[in-house]
């Protein structure tokens, strides 16, 4: 246990979430755990999301900017908070009542831990209710994954690995990576943190269920494989491409995200116009030996992943 109980910072990053967002915040708002605050940032949103959260009144930290996807969120959240300890939270998901209190009680006072990341309990909308408890008591386990992300070589603690909503650091560890690049159309997003903050320090997993994934009509979950495709080909050149010129350190991880792109873009019609200036600036950057590395682990992607 902490000897002290800090301040907890719960960043809520929504873009047109109107129908969402209240029960967001509320999960944010009552947890059993305190201090906590809760700042909502609103990525330039059309619909009422504006109303929604200033209803809240000073309850929660408005965060209002142009919209600019979800690397800027996580930068404007960031820059709002003041917690020894920032969690993180779509908008569309939902935070049980015991989640801060069980990662505050995991994390202790060890401060080598930079980082701690939970599972989530999936909800599918369209398939009924969601039954309301913390699944699987798994313990704590400590990973120290620096040698691999330096090696180039990374396999998931576990699946699916967690996105936003499970998502928990010490203010100290994510000092080092955030502000994180923004491009507007091929915007950054959890997995960036997630893999340069394995390559930065050891943290903990709990396989405990400890937020709410929502399935709806919008998200990525449900997206025809085509759209998912092109997404996912975009986000894992920018993340390779930032990577490599944000953390030298982590360039052979790096190279591999860039061949990961690479062949499945090969597979899924080239890559697309914006994400090309990634891969040449790359590929420029790189010695001929790495350059000849990518283009054959490319290769191996492309024909290990069959087209949809």
């Amino acid at each position: 246990m902490m000897k002290d109980r800090p301040l907890v910072s719960l960043a809520i990053n929504n873009y047109n979430y109107e129908r969402f967002l209240k029960e967001a915040i509320d999960s944010a708002l009552q947890q059993t755990y305190s201090p906590i605050e809760v700042i909502v940032v609103d990525d330039g949103s059309t619909d009422n999301s504006r109303e929604v959260i200033a209803s809240y009144g000073d309850k929660i930290i408005p965060v209002f900017k142009e919209n600019g996807g979800q690397a800027s969120a996580f930068n404007a959240g960031f820059a709002a908070s003041k917690g020894e300890i920032i969690c993180f939270l779509d908008a569309d998901d939902l935070f049980l009542p015991e989640k801060v209190a069980i990662m505050i009680d995991s994390l202790g006072d060890r401060q080598d831990l930079g980082w701690c990341f939970h599972t989530l309990q999936w909800w599918d909308m369209n398939a009924g209710d969601y039954q309301h408890q913390i699944l699987n008591n798994g313990k704590p386990e400590e990973w120290d994954l620096r040698e691999s992300i330096a090696r180039g070589k990374f396999k998931p603690i576990i699946e699916p690995f967690p996105s936003t909503s499970g998502l928990c650091f010490r203010r100290s560890h994510l000092e080092k990576i955030l502000p994180m690049p923004e491009a507007k159309g091929i915007s950054l997003n959890d997995g960036y943190l997630e893999f340069v903050s394995l390559g930065l320090s050891k943290g903990l997993i709990l396989d405990r269920q400890l937020a709410i994934y929502r399935i709806h009509g919008t998200n990525a979950f449900v997206k025809k494989d085509s759209e998912k495709q092109k997404g996912k080909i975009k986000v894992i050149l920018a993340t390779g491409y930032w990577m490599r010129k944000e953390f030298p350190q982590f360039s052979k991880y790096a190279d591999n995200l860039i061949a990961a792109g690479m062949g499945i873009a090969a597979r899924h019609g080239g890559i697309l116009p914006e994400s090309q200036p990634f891969v040449k600036e790359h590929l420029a950057s790189v010695t001929l030996l790495e350059r000849f590395a990518i283009y054959i682990k490319a290769a191996y992607v492309y024909w290990k992943n069959p087209k949809d």
